[in-house]
This record gives structure tokens, C-alpha cells and sequence, in this order.
């Protein structure tokens, strides 16, 4: 028996203590375990070099493995398998403390430094791959966010534009506020917004992707008049605005710029503005982005433990209104985008190719499974300069004497006399 597969079968052997895993070895040998079930899953490693690259940083080189087929699925789904690493030895503590994790936690600050023009081809490494490929999984209004589901049967469509509305609310809109969206993807929240109130929408992204089909669909909608795009980092804004949102955004700033980041927002947001930033967030605390995700989906990212943000809006002036955390949200979210995903894949392969569909659904299901299992969540902070910038109470996010939106619809009517009036 080689040294590796004598390892690997002591590091299985004592890990597993639910569920089965079978694992045919380099060496055509099936091993079983934790306890043998009708559905077990069964992986098969097709050679010693990949068997020592995964034992040796499995947080890289198990995704490595499956785009590459080095490690196969021969029984069940991948998401029986990630799920069976995060009952038995994801979610165990010191599950990560092998050297090459100690390293990239010691060095974290290095791989999230991102001035401009890195942070400009980080997300272009991300969110320029191409339109089409969004249109597979994401709802008709391509939002590429945490969806809201207040109902657990809601669908898609239905739970992104119930998290649109929810975050309008917090964001208190009155007639004539002018709003920023910082990082605002293909535009659908900005043109939600305008929708809502009377009110003028500026989005900025640095995906060039994103900002053509942002326009294309404002003139659609006819709504160019009152939210307009541009592609510009964040930290060249110089206007002041009433109401600041950022969604998704966070994620990309890195824990280097992250004063930089909300000292750009106390700059920008008025006296008595109100800011609104949702971000996902780790809750075992700080640590360092998983390397395979760093390396193929979001190079340059970090989600903060709320123990990393709070210090810094302190610094940067800013009062803390409200916090809400979305448990769960996201992992059905991540569920339904990796079902459409899969009804897609082949028309994925064919933008792609076929590498490219095991990793995307790697990205999905590992990232689904962080939910699930309590690593990851979502943090929905309001921001602002004076304490009464909102409501002392949320009653005001939903009346009770009505289940209507308490931001009014604008009428057809007002639509024309605002654009007559050449009003912003």
C-alpha cells in the first residue's frame, strides 16, 4: 500500500461518523466508509499524484481534481459529496489548520489588497465572462444577489424582487432623493428604485458586461430619464447623495480598503441620508477566502465576520441603524441557481466547455452547502449620520394595516408629468 492511500484511508476512517463514502483508490481499490447505505456515495481518484495534491491542501485541490476529472463521481450527487465533507470534517474545528491554510490566513491581507485597476480586472475575471451565461441560471431580472423568502415556496422571480423591496423600504425613499448603487450589476435594483418613488438612480460597476446591458435595459423600460450607469470605481465619486446602496458588492473590497470603503460612503451620503449595505458574511469569524474560489470564481474577494465591519464604520463616522441577518436565504437561493443551472448545461458546455460546467457547479453547490451548514450568512447593515435618519422601530418596513409596499408605485401619469418637467 502506498503512503498516501494509507493516509487517506486513516483520515477517512476516523473522520466518518455519519453517513457512507466509498472510495475506489488509484489502485482500483474500494474502500467503504463510515456506515455502507443504499446511498452512499462513491468517488473514484484516478491516480497517486492527485490522491497526495488532495490530502495535502484539499481546500484547493479537491475542486481542481473534479474540473479536472481526477476525481470522479461514480455514485450519487456532487452535492451528496460536498455535504458528506461538511457533516463529517468541514464543520469540525481545526478542520482547516493544515500549513497551507495558516499561510493564506497569514498572508490574506496581500491576496485582498485591490486598487483600482486590480479590483477593475478582478471583476472583469468574474462578470465579463459573458451575459449568456447569467441568462442560464439567474431570475429574469438578473439578480445575482441573495433572494428573500419570506415564504419558503416562493419562487425565484418572486423571492428577488421581495429582497428588492425589502431593501427600497429600509432605504426610507422620499420624492426627489437622489440614490447611489454602488456595484449595481445589470441594473435591476437602480430601475426597482425608480419604479417606486420619484427619484433619480446612479449606478456605478466596473464590469463593462454588466454596464451595456444596465443601459440597454433603463432605455427599454423607460427609464433613462431617472437612472442612469457608469462604469467608475466607487472611489472616484465626488457628488453627494440622499440614499447609498450596495448589494453583493462588499464582497470584492477586501479587508485592506474596507476604512476606505465606508469613509467613500460617510463622504458621499448627506446629513440625513441613509446608506444600506448588504454583504455576505462569515460567522465562525475572520479567516481567509477559500483558494480554489480565489483562484476560479472571484479572485481578489473576502466575506468579513461582522467582527471585521463594525470597527470600521465606527471609524469612518457612520452610525450603525439597524443590522438584519438572513439565515438560509441564500442557500435556497444557491439551490434554485444550481437547478437552472443543470437544466442548462449543455447549452453552458457550448459557451464553454465542458470543465467549465463542473467547475460552475462545484462554485454553486460548495457555496449553497457554506449556507446550510452555518459558515456563511448575509448581513443587511443600515447606515446613516444621526440616529433618526430612520424609524426606531422596523413596524415601518411593513404596516400592519396593509400588505402593500409602503413605498408608493409612481402612476403612469406622474411618469410623463416628470419627464415633461425634465425633473430628477
Amino acid at each position: 500500500m502506498s503512503l498516501w492511500r494509507a493516509i487517506a484511508k486513516s483520515r477517512l476512517k476516523q473522520a466518518m461518523q455519519e453517513g457512507g463514502l466509498e472510495v475506489v483508490f488509484p489502485n482500483g481499490e474500494l474502500t467503504v466508509f463510515g456506515k455502507p447505505c443504499e446511498n452512499s456515495v462513491r468517488i473514484a481518484i484516478k491516480s497517486d499524484s492527485w490522491l497526495r495534491r488532495i490530502l495535502l491542501d484539499p481546500e484547493l485541490q479537491l475542486g481542481e481534481a473534479y474540473m479536472e476529472r481526477a476525481l470522479v463521481l461514480e455514485a450519487g450527487d456532487l452535492y451528496d459529496f460536498i455535504n458528506i465533507l461538511w457533516i463529517n470534517i468541514l464543520s469540525k474545528d481545526g478542520a482547516s489548520s493544515a500549513l497551507p491554510s495558516a499561510l493564506r490566513k497569514m498572508f490574506r491581507k496581500i491576496a485582498q489588497f485591490n486598487p483600482q485597476a486590480r479590483s477593475a480586472r478582478n471583476v472583469a475575471h468574474h462578470y465579463d465572462i459573458g451575459n449568456e451565461l447569467y441568462r442560464l441560471f439567474l431570475d429574469d431580472d438578473m439578480q445575482y444577489s441573495c433572494a428573500y423568502f419570506p415564504n419558503p415556496s416562493a419562487s425565484l422571480e418572486e423571492a428577488q424582487r421581495l429582497k428588492k423591496e425589502h431593501i427600497a423600504r429600509k432605504l426610507c425613499l422620499k420624492a426627489g432623493d437622489k440614490v447611489l448603487d454602488i456595484g449595481c450589476g445589470w441594473g435591476g435594483l437602480a430601475m426597482h428604485i425608480a419604479n417606486q418613488e420619484d427619484v433619480r438612480v446612479h449606478g456605478v460597476t466596473l464590469s463593462c458586461e454588466q454596464h451595456c446591458l444596465a443601459r440597454d435595459r433603463a432605455v427599454t423600460a423607460g427609464l433613462s430619464d431617472r437612472v442612469d450607469f457608469e462604469i467608475k470605481d466607487y472611489r472616484n465619486l465626488t457628488e453627494a447623495y440622499d440614499k447609498i446602496v450596495s448589494v453583493g458588492m462588499f464582497e470584492h473590497v477586501g479587508v485592506p480598503h474596507y476604512r476606505e470603503y465606508f469613509e467613500q460612503i460617510a463622504a458621499r451620503l448627506k446629513e440625513n441620508g441613509t446608506a444600506l449595505v448588504h454583504t455576505i458574511g462569515r460567522s465562525p469569524g475572520p479567516g481567509a477566502t477559500n483558494p480554489w474560489i480565489a483562484r476560479h470564481i472571484f479572485p481578489g474577494g473576502y466575506i468579513p465576520a461582522l467582527s471585521e465591519i463594525v470597527p470600521v464604520i465606527e471609524k469612518a463616522g457612520l452610525v450603525i441603524l439597524d443590522i438584519e441577518i438572513l439565515r438560509l436565504h441564500y442557500a435556497e437561493t444557491l439551490k434554485a441557481w444550481r437547478k437552472r443551472f443543470l437544466r442548462h448545461a449543455d447549452q453552458a458546455e457550448k459557451l464553454y466547455d465542458d470543465r467549465f460546467v463542473r467547475m460552475w457547479d462545484f462554485y454553486l453547490v460548495t457555496s449553497e452547502l457554506s449556507f446550510r451548514h452555518g459558515f456563511h450568512n448575509v448581513f443587511q447593515i443600515q447606515l446613516g449620520k444621526r440616529q433618526e435618519a430612520v424609524p426606531v422601530t422596523r413596524d415601518y418596513l411593513y404596516p400592519p394595516e396593509t400588505k402593500q409596499p409602503s413605498i408608493r408605485q409612481v402612476s403612469p401619469e406622474t411618469k410623463e408629468r416628470i419627464h415633461a418637467n425634465g425633473q430628477r
